[in-house]
């Protein structure tokens, strides 16, 4: 087949789930081209060595790479946000169509929702059927992480756009069974939706011996590590993880770890200062490949997400890479990623924003022998392997893609 992707988002920025998809369908034998923007997430500044330009092809194991200029940006300002995601889906519906070349079916990476405009014209004016991939659900995110107000008219207006992009796509897949629901509850028909989890590269996710260097290097020797890692945001609410920092203050070996970088990056680590926090340390992003050597060395892994309804219905990409790892979870998340925790035996669950419930897991854990702690690490990394490695989970995209591209003829 000749697939065509369309997101805003590709490496060198974090990527879970676009890059992997491309490079497996091509190993596959699939003929894959990528439609993206210039790279400038998570900091919205251009990554080193990039210039903004009309168009730039790149190869990427097998996979072409078209990037289309936009608008660099990601921080708090809700015009400039709406200018990065406005000015990719322009450049793309301005350009897109004239450099895609032929395509049996298209997929297309949401967030942010405005991308669904490239995907629409694009598949209107090249005749390409497209498969709509939802990751986070709009415009429920952007209420969620402050960006715009819920009574707004630009909520309307994202949420008319939203029915107009699903009415008009061959399918759509969703990462968790929350979303399949809120889908249906907004009329879209269950048989048009396909719950699809994220996953996590194996090849990279792994269990690996500690690394005794690594954990001297970044003060993490002879500590009890709760461990974070991921965007440092709004959404992720880690000023609830200072707070259970404080409260937990009796236990000298315990302290949290966050590993990554963000717009609550800075603010975070004031406070954390203002407040002495000698149990919180900070560790800025990480290349994809050292972050299994880092979670060796974890006692346990932190999931966490502010307390929104959205979130209950939200799985992060993060599980699976903890999971993968085979290092036991805490869960400071409601709904479906905390089932999955509770269901595979990997860890335990807490009510988020809630900082002397995580307090009292973090205690829970820090209590338990530490061959029970293993135990929910081997159990996680089973569930992994069975449900949510990428292998599996591709080859129900292929056989979708295959479908989809059938009925369109």
């Amino acid at each position: 087949m000749n697939i065509l992707m369309l997101s805003q988002w590709f490496p060198p920025e974090p990527d879970i789930r676009v890059e992997p998809l491309a490079r497996e369908l091509a190993r596959r034998g699939h003929r894959v081209t990528v439609i993206t923007g210039f790279p400038n997430y998570p900091a919205g500044r251009l990554y080193p060595g990039y210039c903004l330009r009309w168009r730039q092809w790149e190869q990427h194991d097998g996979v072409r790479v078209l990037r289309l200029p936009l608008y660099p940006s990601h921080d708090r300002s809700a015009v400039r946000r709406s200018l990065n995601y406005l000015s990719f889906a322009a450049a793309a519906s301005m350009l897109g169509p004239c450099l895609c070349g032929k395509a049996d079916l298209m997929w297309v990476y949401h967030p942010p929702l405005t991308v669904g405009i490239p995907a629409w014209w694009i598949g209107l004016t090249r005749n390409i059927p497209f498969v709509y991939e939802i990751q986070d659900m709009w415009p429920e995110t952007v209420v969620a992480t402050g960006m715009m107000n819920p009574a707004s008219r630009a909520i309307s207006c994202l949420g008319s756009l939203a029915r107009f992009v699903y009415n008009r796509a061959k399918a759509i897949t969703v990462i968790s069974p929350g979303f399949k629901r809120n889908l249906i509850a907004k009329g879209v028909p269950a048989d048009k939706i396909h719950v699809i989890h994220n996953w996590a590269d194996e090849a990279i996710y792994r269990p690996v011996p500690p690394d005794s260097a690594l954990a001297e290097e970044f003060g993490l020797a002879g500590r009890f590590n709760v461990v974070f890692a991921g965007n440092l945001g709004a959404a992720q609410a880690l000023e609830n993880v200072l707070a259970a920092a404080a409260m937990l203050r009796d236990l000298p070996d315990v302290q949290f770890v966050l590993i990554g970088s963000g717009v609550d990056d800075a603010a975070l680590r004031k406070k954390a200062d203002e407040q002495g926090l000698q149990n919180v340390r900070f560790i800025g992003r990480q290349p994809a490949g050292r972050m299994p050597h880092f979670f060796a060395l974890a006692d346990a892994l932190l999931i966490h997400l502010k307390n929104d309804p959205l979130f209950e219905i939200t799985i992060p990409g993060k599980t699976m890479s903890y999971l993968a790892c085979g290092r036991p979870v805490i869960c400071s998340v409601a709904g479906d990623a905390a089932d999955i925790i509770r269901n595979a035996g990997a860890g335990t669950a807490c009510p988020p924003e809630n900082p002397a419930a995580l307090a009292q897991s973090v205690r829970e854990l820090h209590a338990l022998p530490e061959e029970k702690r293993k135990a929910m690490g081997s159990s996680g990394r089973e569930a992994f392997l069975k449900l949510f490695s990428r292998s599996i989970l591709v080859d129900r995209y292929e056989k979708l893609f295959k479908d989809a591209a059938m009925r369109d003829r």
